[in-house]
Formats: structure tokens, C-alpha cells, sequence
């Protein structure tokens, strides 16, 4: 299934000119890259076996989904928004300032990160460290990882580790308002570095800005491009994108852990995450697809092991997991500060 990332105009009768929120039936979703290929799926889906038309979907990455969602009610502000990682407290807070103040949170499964390469190479191991080694701004001076942090000097992967590929260091990856970055921040450049002296026990997420770290935007179809045009690069980017480009990719493994959807869902993977979409309540009224399409993604049809997502590549939660999060979204369960805590 090709993945076209279609940014559709919002039909210009979403609000009356006099600010008065009127009932429209197509509805318009942003958000992560990594979730959009599901819930197009289910867009697709869901204006072909509705009344309503197919809804509008927008790839803006996790952060800006967020921030467009949390503009305000009404006056075309989205009326859900996907995320590959969860809302952060800030977001929430600037919601409530705008007056989005009744949000349904639904955790749709899991995804892994991948760190992959064209499979003209053979596959390789790596360790969150190494990755660190790689793609952080300052290091410790070489061999003394107590000592004076530096600008990043290693130029190829072997200068890490003997063990790595003798390759110039060319990583394709997401933007800063992508899930996927933030995710791979927290999972591996802090994971690597709290434990590091020479970081003062405090962790590091800066990324080199030299050009070994290359920001490909937020659509990883261009990602996985690259890395068939430039055999020596890897590329970071959701699971369910190496999956459906296995006959082209291979993913390393990380800390001696294959990218694989038990390893994933399990969590022995260590750079797994979950994924999530957000409704904002308040358009219920204006916008009554709206419940229809949360339900029908929610749906066992959809999300379920042999479900339709799974085979795009969604690695489904435990069945009582699934029920509970299903509930809350039947429930409009609004959520709440604490539980982002």
C-alpha cells in the first residue's frame, strides 16, 4: 500500500461568518507521521462504509499536530489529532488556556523505532551508546568518558567502535515536532547518557548539526527514499514503515534486540513506544462523524491481533488492555492533568 501524504484544503463552509459553530460532516484530523498510515486506513475505511465523507488527514508530525489542536475550538481547528508519543503537560496546559478543555485520550498500540539501512548491507547491532556516540552534539574527549565534553568528532561509525561499519556517519531522521524524535530522544539519548559522569548526571539530547544528522521532514516515505539512493546512510522512523519496506531495509538490532513486534510490544525492544489519537469533545455537536470514526478505530476490526492495522503494521495491545482504552473512548472519558504526570 503506497503512502501518499495528501494535505487537503478544510471546505470553507466549517464555520458560519459570524463565528457560529454549524454542523459539517467531513472532519479534519493532523498529527504524526507514524500514526497516519493507520488512521488513513480508517479514514478510508470509514467514508466507505458511512454516510459521512472520508475524512481530511494532515501528516504535521506529533508536536504540531498538538499545537494546532490546542489552538481553540471552532474556527477550523482540528477535531482530532495523532500522536506517536503521549500529549506532554505543557500541551495539555496550553489547551486548557485556549479553551480545549474536555480531550478524550486513545491509545491505539504499539510501535517501535527503527534504525535502519539499505539491505545492500549486512544487518548490525548497535547499542543505544553508540548511537549516542554518534548523534550527539557534545561527547566526552575520546577516551575519557569523565572528561571535557566536546563537539562531536567522530566522522564515521568505526571511529566508535572498531566493530561499526566503516562508514561516513549519515542518519536520516524526523524533525523536531515529530513524535518519533522526541521519542528516540527519551529512549535513547537520555537513556545513554544519565549514566554518563561527564554529563553531570543530568541527560542529553542534543543532535549534531553538522550534517551527520539530517532532517528529512516528517514524511518517512522520503526517509526510506533516501536510504535506496544512499546505500552508506541510516534512517530512524516508525516500525510499520521498515515493515512494509522489508524487501528494501534492514533494521539493526539495539542492544542485541531485533526489531520485531513481540520483541515491541513486550518492551524487551528498547526503543518501543505507543501510539495514541485525541479527540477533542467539544465538536461533538458541529462535528458528528466524529464518535463514529473514534469507535470505528478503536474497533476490533481495526486494532486487534489479525486486525486490518496490523497488517500495516500496528503491534496491537493486550485484549484488556484494548477493552479499557476502547471504553474510555465510548465513555468520552475526559482526561485529566494527573494522568500526563
Amino acid at each position: 500500500m503506497n503512502r501518499i501524504f495528501r494535505t487537503t484544503a478544510i471546505a470553507a463552509a466549517v464555520f458560519s461568518v459570524a463565528g457560529v459553530a454549524q454542523a459539517r460532516d467531513q472532519m479534519r484530523i493532523v498529527g504524526s507521521s507514524t500514526v497516519y498510515p493507520f488512521a488513513s486506513y480508517v479514514a478510508e475505511e470509514f467514508g466507505a462504509t458511512t454516510d459521512y465523507p472520508t475524512p481530511v488527514i494532515e501528516s504535521t508530525g506529533s508536536g504540531g499536530g498538538l499545537r494546532l489542536f490546542c489552538n481553540g475550538v471552532g474556527e477550523g481547528t482540528p477535531d482530532i489529532t495523532n500522536a506517536s508519543r503521549r500529549m506532554k503537560t505543557s500541551e495539555f496546559e496550553r489547551c486548557q488556556e485556549n479553551g480545549v478543555t474536555d480531550i478524550t485520550e486513545a491509545k491505539i498500540g504499539y510501535d517501535g523505532i527503527a534504525f535502519a539501512q539499505s539491505n545492500s548491507n549486512d544487518s548490525i547491532d548497535v547499542t543505544r551508546e553508540q548511537l549516542f556516540m554518534a548523534l550527539a552534539a557534545k561527547v566526552p574527549q575520546s577516551g575519557d568518558e569523565n572528561g571535557e565534553l566536546v563537539d562531536n568528532p567522530y566522522k564515521k561509525w568505526s571511529d566508535i567502535d572498531a566493530s561499526l561499519p566503516d562508514r561516513e556517519i549519515a542518519v536520516y531522521g524526523p524533525p523536531t515536532t515529530s513524535g518519533t524524535r522526541d521519542a528516540f530522544e527519551e529512549l535513547v539519548m537520555e537513556a545513554a547518557s544519565e549514566d554518563m559522569d561527564a554529563y553531570g548526571g543530568e541527560v542529553y539530547t542534543d543532535i549534531r548539526s553538522d550534517g551527520a544528522y539530517i532532517d528529512a521532514g516528517e514524511n518517512d516515505n522520503l526517509i526510506v527514499q533516501r536510504l535506496s539512493e544512499n546505500t552508506d546512510a541510516f534512517g530512524i522512523f516508525g516500525y510499520s514503515f521498515l515493515e512494509e519496506n522489508a524487501d528494501s531495509l534492514n533494521g539493526a538490532s539495539i542492544d542485541g534486540v531485533a526489531p520485531e513486534p513481540e520483541a515491541i510490544s513486550s518492551g524487551e525492544y528498547p526503543v518501543s513506544r505507543s501510539m495514541f489519537f485525541y479527540v477533542k469533545n467539544q465538536h461533538a455537536d458541529e462535528v458528528p462523524a466524529m464518535y463514529e470514526y473514534a469507535d470505528l478505530f478503536m474497533s476490533e476490526q481495526m486494532i486487534a491481533p489479525m486486525g486490518y492495522l496490523q497488517g500495516l503494521g500496528l503491534i496491537p495491545l493486550p485484549e484488556e488492555e484494548r477493552q479499557a482504552e476502547r471504553d474510555a473512548v465510548k465513555g468520552k472519558e475526559t482526561l485529566e492533568l494527573s494522568a500526563l504526570k
